[in-house]
């Protein structure tokens, strides 16, 4: 089996996001322009600077949090700050800086954390630096962050909407694609994103790659760190708060009491349950407001959750919870580990992400292209037939399934247009190397590898993933 080019995996995938996502720059630039730009929504001028955006009152805690969690890992890394190339700040802050809308997603599929909203829409934005400022021969470059701002899909002003209305107004775009010149007919009466107004804002969530080790900015083999905050708005500010499912593991491990009461709180057959399905959502008091993760990584040997539990903690709960129902994923303790690890966010975001983000967006037409040809990650992409499927269900009066697959891996029984391409199977999927004399796990029996491939492993200590390449490589 031949790999897919990259001209078709871009095909393929715009094929995918359609009725799910919007990635289209010119698209997106209507829609920038129709009052969706981040100043408009933030209650400020559209085309305000980063500068001015973060000096906003509402902002205070974003620039006051970002930067202390900034000036700690400097601290902390104080001794290899001449390996390290930093986010330039900066640049971030000089006059004509601003966020360009890069996509827009539609995560109705998380409908299970906020029912009466029916799930969120995605707005994600990404910063460019005015390099003509300085150079009139350099385009602008977009900054190594995302910011995304999260709103209610279906908010307080929309009450007589229903969440079927909601799903049959993004699928219909699959059907009818909006056109470059009536953009802004998706943000009118009727229009798949009428009710994207400042007031579904609900949090703000950022993705910044704080330092990489490599001297090539388009080098993604290199280390990089990367910084994750959330950010919630009660309607006039945003405020500070924890990551979902963004395990505190240092202060679970110091404090005996609190140890105890997550291990008891999440080794119960229901929670495992939802564990199982990916739909688990942990109480704030063991969660961390912030979040450093590396890339690349492709297992979860630095997930220190997993060493608050044993192995005999993990039998014992998986045994239980599967003597009330069969469990589809968590099938072993590497499963129990795997799937702990990627309902993070850091933990989400170090599987199959380009750099360390999930919609990193195309370049406009005219641009200098990167390194990147999708919009999305191979994550991203591989979600979007489950996505779409639960939109589906909402459409027709139906329960959605909420369940979803490892991060790494999609959803083997929803992911049927996705086999024998780099998402499944295919050229470059992630499969199961089995890690050195490890016997084959349950958990991970589905990840094998088309006809003509074998599963390499990726040379990470004791990592079972690997890649799916020709046997004559």
């Amino acid at each position: 089996m031949l790999p897919m080019t990259l001209a078709a995996t871009a095909g393929h995938a715009a094929a995918m996001e359609r009725g799910v996502a919007i990635t289209d720059p010119e698209i997106l630039r209507g829609l920038d322009n129709a009052g969706l730009s981040l100043g408009r929504l933030l209650g400020a001028d559209a085309n305000s600077s980063g500068a001015e955006l973060f000096a906003l009152l509402s902002m205070a805690q974003v620039q006051a949090g970002t930067d202390r969690d900034f000036n700690s890992y400097v601290l902390q890394y104080r001794d290899d700050l001449d390996k390290l190339h930093l986010f330039d700040r900066d640049a971030l802050n000089v006059p004509g800086t601003r966020f360009d809308l890069v996509g827009i997603v539609n995560r109705m599929d998380r409908a299970y954390v906020s029912p009466t909203e029916c799930g969120e829409i995605r707005l994600i934005y990404r910063p460019i630096a005015n390099s003509y400022s300085t150079n009139k021969e350099t385009p602008p470059s977009r900054l190594p962050m995302t910011l995304n701002l999260v709103m209610k899909a279906r908010p307080a002003s929309a009450s007589d909407a229903t969440c079927a209305e909601l799903a049959w107004r993004w699928l219909a775009l699959a059907d009818q694609p909006p056109a470059t010149e009536n953009a802004a007919m998706l943000t009118a009466k009727g229009g798949a994103l009428e009710w994207v107004t400042r007031e579904a804002i609900d949090r703000i969530e950022i993705d910044v790659q704080i330092a990489r080790a490599s001297a090539d900015v388009n080098d993604f083999e290199g280390r990089a760190d990367y910084l994750m905050k959330v950010f919630r708005y009660d309607g006039q500010r945003f405020a500070e708060s924890p990551l979902e499912n963004q395990i505190d593991a240092a202060r679970i491990r110091a404090d005996a009491k609190l140890l105890a009461d997550f291990k008891r709180w999440l080794l119960d057959p229901a929670r495992i349950a939802d564990l199982d399905r990916g739909t688990i959502v942990l109480p704030d008091r063991f969660l961390a407001s912030s979040a450093i993760n590396g890339t690349p990584a492709h297992d979860d040997v630095n997930n220190k959750a997993r060493e608050l539990f044993t192995d005999d903690d993990i039998v014992t709960a998986l045994a239980k919870a599967s003597s009330a129902a069969p469990l589809e994923n968590l099938q072993s303790p590497a499963g129990f580990t795997r799937r702990l690890n990627d309902m993070t966010c850091s933990g989400c975001h170090q599987t199959r992400a380009i750099g360390g983000f999930h919609l990193p967006g195309a370049e406009r037409p005219g641009w200098t292209a990167g390194a990147v040809v999708a919009a999305g990650s191979p994550h991203f992409f591989g979600d979007q037939e489950r996505r779409r499927d639960i939109l589906i269900a909402f459409r027709d009066g139906r329960a959605p399934d909420f369940s979803r697959g490892f991060s790494a891996r999609p959803q083997a029984r929803r992911a049927k247009e996705l086999t024998g391409t780099t998402y499944v199977n295919g050229w470059g999927a992630v499969c199961d190397a089995g890690g050195a004399n490890a016997a084959p796990d349950k958990s991970f029996a589905s990840w094998t590898c088309a006809e003509g491939l074998t599963c390499q492993a990726t040379g990470a200590n004791r990592s079972r993933a690997g890649f799916c390449f020709p046997k004559s490589n």
